[in-house]
């Protein structure tokens, strides 16, 4: 089959990053990428596996007449059997602009669990209730990344019938555990083997509430004095004043570690002794818990999004927004015997690799492309 797929855009994202290992691992069937905006981390990275970008260039708003027009034509040039969509402006736009282009089979993609109207984007509310009163007509189907992002949009207004949960997929070659690559990224760090560390891999964003981590982080000093936090991600770094003005606030300046943007999360997750997601709301099916386990790095996180069914008993998961009960569950890992805490990382990536290994997830999506094709009425 020829899959063409239209994405918001190609930077540094969960949509991103799982759009990205489907077509790569996807050997049966053909794949293009159409970028509405520019090429972002991952332009290049799929042109480096072989696989077509096209990038429209559209300025910041998107849903223009022009704009889908224009994205009609790039489809009915490209002829795919399916397009698949992610994220809301890309599901409204290359929704409407596959039937433009002919009534090309439409696949939809969901992957927030929560529209906060304090948080989110005004913008990002509306479309999402667009979306809602247009899924009975555009999408064939339209694809949940998490039972909870599935539950929230039943209840925004989409049709139920039509949504169908598949969840991201690790590359288990990719992340593993690897001591050699975890004693690496901590001498680069400058911290000591013996020190316990905690890890979050996450953008600079209030959806992520690293205000919360870093009251945690005080309570556990409280309790386990010397631990570490090592925190990557978009404005992770020195040069942002207001995280920097929470961790002195706290006292920890000496014990945390801002990496800013890392391209290969791979090689620092065996450093972690736990890895955590302090998220207040929005999560769908947070790559960076599934990445963390596969590694064998035990979790602590939120009850957000689907957490709490990726991580099972393979880890901690506790109520968004509470400081305390999040310091709770790192202490509940950190004080673990380190046989134990073996033990527990080794369940957590046997857990990734019987219910969320890449290749068990590219099977559901090519079932799910045959189900729509088989399905069409033929003209």
């Amino acid at each position: 089959m020829n899959v063409t797929h239209v994405i918001t855009g190609l930077h540094d994202g969960g949509a991103e990053a799982v759009m990205y290992r489907l077509c790569r691992a996807d050997q049966d069937n053909s794949h293009v990428v159409i970028s509405l905006r520019g090429e972002g981390k991952y332009g290049p990275l799929l042109e480096a596996a072989g696989i077509t970008v096209h990038c429209l260039d559209m300025p910041r708003g998107l849903l223009t007449p022009a704009g889908t027009w224009r994205l009609a034509r790039l489809l009915r040039h490209l002829r795919p059997d399916v397009v698949q969509t992610w994220m809301y402006h890309a599901d409204l736009i290359g929704g409407l602009a596959a039937i433009f282009a002919g009534r090309i089979p439409v696949i939809w993609g969901v992957r927030q669990s929560q529209l906060d109207p304090d948080k989110s984007k005004r913008t990002t509310i509306w479309i999402a209730r667009i979306c809602a009163l247009l899924s009975r007509l555009v999408p064939d189907r339209i694809v949940c990344c998490s039972f909870v992002a599935r539950d929230v949009h039943h209840a925004l207004g989409y049709v139920n019938d039509k949504m169908i949960v598949i969840p991201n997929g690790f590359d288990l070659e990719q992340f593993k555990p690897d001591k050699l690559v975890g004693e690496r990224a901590r001498h680069e760090l400058g911290i000591d083997s013996t020190v316990q560390v905690v890890g979050m891999v996450a953008r600079f964003d209030s959806q992520k509430d690293h205000k919360m981590l870093i009251d945690a982080a005080q309570f556990l000093n409280n309790e386990i004095a010397g631990t570490h936090f090592v925190l990557c991600g978009k404005d992770m770094d020195w040069e942002n004043d207001e995280l920097v003005g929470w961790i002195d606030a706290a006292g920890l300046r000496n014990y945390f570690h801002l990496l800013g943007e890392r391209p290969d999360t791979e090689l620092l997750l065996p450093a972690f002794d736990v890895s955590c997601l302090s998220s207040a709301f929005g999560e769908g099916f947070p790559n960076v818990v599934g990445e963390a386990m596969a590694c064998e790095v035990p979790c602590v996180a939120t009850d957000v999004g689907d957490s709490a069914r990726i991580i099972g008993d393979t880890g901690v998961t506790v109520a968004p927004r509470d400081a305390k009960a999040f310091a709770t569950g790192l202490k509940k890992l950190l004080t673990l015997s380190s046989d134990e805490r073996a033990r527990v990382g080794k369940a957590a990536r046997v857990r990734i690799l019987e219910n969320f290994e890449l290749q068990f997830i590219v099977r559901q999506f090519e079932n799910l492309y045959n189900d729509v094709l088989s399905n069409r009425p033929v003209s």
